[in-house]
């Protein structure tokens, strides 16, 4: 009798003790987030109703990118690397965007060819990798395009928005005032990009997203923002923003 009250005292104990630990654990993380939540700007965010541009954020589930009106990227905030691609990309409405390290990123078109080597050395490189950006052309709405992924529109100003493209211009690497390409990219027609900027577990394709929002005005947590799923639990929370419904027919990607 004795021992088995000992048993369950020990038990009890070990219990309580893995507890406080998650408990710590949760309570850090919440610090973290709170401290390293970066505010947004009112002034640009939320977008007044007749001064606005829509554009998506888009989660394949591992990844995310940015789509753009093709228009847009001409407009006030621009450079010369965005107004290459809108002419090499003439023929199509809108553009998708996506950041991440150079060889991880073109070895991984979906999580069936996921390589552990490749990503660690992605993440865990001392002083990060080179970073390339994906280009793909659409033609059809965000909805059909992407059947399959978390999408989320955001409507942002006109000011917001060119300070998002100028944040995403100088994402790029020039080489005589052009844009480098590196290659087709992982669907539909698309392109590499040489990027800058340098990816790391602290710097990854998603920050990468949530940072140009937040030139645009929104608020971000990055701690939440490592993996899609949370970056868009954090635009739901601080931003308001709300995902558009399901697909409904099977679609293909572009």
């Amino acid at each position: 009798m004795c021992t088995r009250r000992t048993a369950l005292y020990r038990t009890g104990r070990l219990f309580a003790a893995m507890m406080a630990v998650v408990a710590i654990t949760i309570g850090v993380l919440v610090l973290a987030a709170l401290m390293t939540a970066h505010p947004g700007d009112p002034d640009l965010y939320p977008a007044r109703a007749e001064d606005g541009e829509t554009i998506s954020l888009v989660s394949h589930g591992w990844h995310s990118g940015l789509i753009l009106p093709r228009a847009a990227l001409i407009g006030p905030g621009g450079g010369p690397a965005l107004a290459s691609i809108a002419t090499r990309f003439r023929a199509y409405p809108q553009i998708e965007f996506g950041w991440g390290e150079a060889r991880f990123y073109r070895a991984t078109p979906t999580l069936a060819q996921f390589d552990a080597r490749l990503a660690l050395e992605a993440l865990f490189t001392p002083g990060g990798r080179a970073g390339v950006i994906q280009v793909v052309g659409l033609e059809r709405p965000v909805r059909e395009s992407f059947p399959g992924s978390d999408i989320m529109p955001v409507r942002v100003s006109r000011a917001g928005l060119a300070r998002l493209l100028t944040r995403l211009e100088a994402g790029f690497g020039l080489v005589e005032g052009q844009p480098i390409a590196g290659g087709p990219g992982l669907y539909g027609p698309s392109l590499f990009y040489e990027g800058t900027g340098r990816f790391s577990y602290a710097n990854v394709c998603n920050h990468w997203a949530a940072r140009l929002l937040n030139a645009a005005g929104l608020p971000i947590t990055p701690i939440l923002d490592t993996y899609p799923a949370g970056l868009l639990l954090d635009l739901r929370w601080r931003a308001g923003l709300t995902a558009l419904p399901a697909a409904t027919a099977n679609l293909s990607k572009p």
